[in-house]
């Protein structure tokens, strides 16, 4: 299978390409291929993918809130653009989307019938761009929403806690706003045994679990040896912060889990970035 890769050179996109050795991949990235110009999609078209997964987006939840304007020019048109190149080419798409699509005012994970209500504009964008999606792509569209994603190398919330607790002696983390880490090369192995099926609609994968900033933390400072860094816990009226984040947001997957498809617990998740990451 030909398969395009959008945002190649990030997180999801790298983790990927290191998985998906057995087709011929495209990948694509900035600044040779930009979502945000109508030209892409005869570009895309043009290189014949059978399937693009559409991992590129704006993710900076704060740069988004800051300039809403271009988040929807990325996540939203972007993604108008790269549909638009899948119907040209007749081929199939994977959006991958977020937890924050949800507001984070529940009792319970979030499953994938609930109605999403963003409560930010990076959520806002992101929903946005899975409505363009379904626009044009209902039949041959997987959505596949994830959160607090990580991977070895990235600089992401393991690597800052890490570089905060060495830099500063000491951590405040917030202990009300809660989902699921998601460790990249987890995501990506789901995404894989999706593909196959062939059966499209929208799915939640994350590590399996969920926990609170604060006690991602502490589990990060104990698996890298860190555990006699002070941690305080606060809350997010603390942290000010551009954005709004939703407070309770897991995911919970319940069509993947009916495929077959689950992801290990997060603490295991997290044992094994240790391991890849040699972190000292």
């Amino acid at each position: 299978m030909r398969i395009l890769i959008t945002g190649a050179n990030g997180q999801l996109g790298q983790a990927l390409q290191k998985l998906l050795v057995g087709h011929q991949l495209i990948p694509t990235d900035l600044p040779e291929y930009d979502i945000t110009d109508p030209k892409i999609v005869a570009r895309f078209a043009d290189l014949g993918p059978d399937l693009i997964i559409h991992a590129g987006a704006m993710t900076n939840v704060d740069g988004c809130a800051k300039d809403p304007d271009l988040s929807f020019k990325v996540n939203a048109f972007g993604t108008q653009n790269v549909a638009h190149a899948c119907l040209r080419c007749n081929a199939d798409m994977i959006y991958i989307s977020t937890n924050e699509v949800f507001g984070g005012h529940s009792d319970r994970p979030y499953t994938e019938n609930d109605r999403p209500d963003p409560g930010n504009p990076y959520g806002s964008s992101k929903r946005a761009g899975e409505q363009m999606a379904t626009k044009y792509l209902e039949n041959k569209l997987y959505i596949v929403r994830t959160a607090w994603l990580y991977s070895p190398g990235s600089q992401m919330f393991p690597a800052k806690i890490i570089d905060a607790a060495d830099n500063q002696g000491e951590l405040r983390v917030v202990t009300d706003e809660i989902s699921n880490p998601t460790y990249a090369p987890d995501l990506a192995e789901a995404i894989a045994q999706l593909i196959p099926t062939r059966l499209y609609g929208i799915y939640h994968f994350t590590n399996a679990g969920y926990c609170t900033r604060y006690d991602f933390a502490k589990e990060i400072l104990r698996l890298s040896g860190r555990e006699d860094i002070p941690i305080h816990p606060i809350t997010l009226v603390d942290y000010p912060r551009a954005s709004i984040v939703p407070p309770f947001a897991p995911l919970a997957n319940i069509r993947g889990a009916e495929l077959g498809i689950e992801l290990r617990p997060w603490q295991e998740a997290l044992q094994a970035y240790f391991a890849e990451a040699e972190i000292e």
